[in-house]
């Protein structure tokens, strides 16, 4: 399996738990919001009138801007996006977040520089995975078929992201293989993903 990995060339990395160590406490950010336990906080949002919406969202955005601000690297990822600029293959990041806190976490974990800025990509460039638009556009983009992207993420969201787009879907950060219906590739941390693409 790792020799399909090996000859991809075109990478797709969700943020938070897959390039940092997760820090978000979403229960407790539900419970501050009055969503249901569980919920797709983006998807309950969305739902609210458009004033309460803005509300809400402007207290995510301070506490997401608080953990972005604290960001703490995934063991290995400034070894694993390094080896993939010096294979010469094409990275994005994309994040349920926005694209300004990406790019302040990035920094925060030292990787800016091996992500170019146009191809970090947040829930304010295109709607939120898992809705697959931006792996198609990146496909576009890229000019190769959505079928040679490879997405690696630590949640259910990433997984279903790659899936709807037929992406590769490499799962990566977690003690076992939780959604093993929906992951081609697992990896307990992203130093055994290395190994299998070296």
């Amino acid at each position: 399996m790792s020799e399909l990995l090996r000859a991809h060339q075109h990478w797709v990395f969700d943020m938070d738990g897959t390039l940092t160590v997760d820090a978000h406490d979403f229960e407790y950010v539900r419970r501050q919001l009055g969503l249901p336990s569980g919920s797709d906080i983006l998807a309950e949002l969305a739902k609210l009138p458009a004033t309460e919406a803005q509300s809400k969202h402007q207290w995510l955005q301070a506490y997401e801007a608080e953990v972005a601000a604290n960001s703490v690297a995934s063991p290995g990822v400034q070894v694993l996006l390094q080896h993939l600029v010096e294979q010469q293959a094409q990275i994005a990041v994309v994040t349920r977040n926005t694209k300004a806190l990406a790019q302040i976490t990035l920094a925060a974990i030292g990787v800016e520089h091996l992500v170019k800025d146009e191809m970090i990509f947040g829930r304010d460039c295109a709607p939120p995975k898992p809705d697959p638009y931006l792996l198609h556009q990146l496909a576009r983009q890229w000019s190769v078929p959505a079928q040679r992207l490879v997405m690696v993420g630590d949640f259910h969201f990433d997984l279903r992201f790659a899936r709807a787009a037929n992406a590769r879907s490499v799962l990566v950060n977690t003690p076992t293989n939780l959604w093993p219906e929906l992951t081609d590739h697992y990896y307990p941390c992203l130093s055994q993903l290395l190994a299998a693409i070296c």
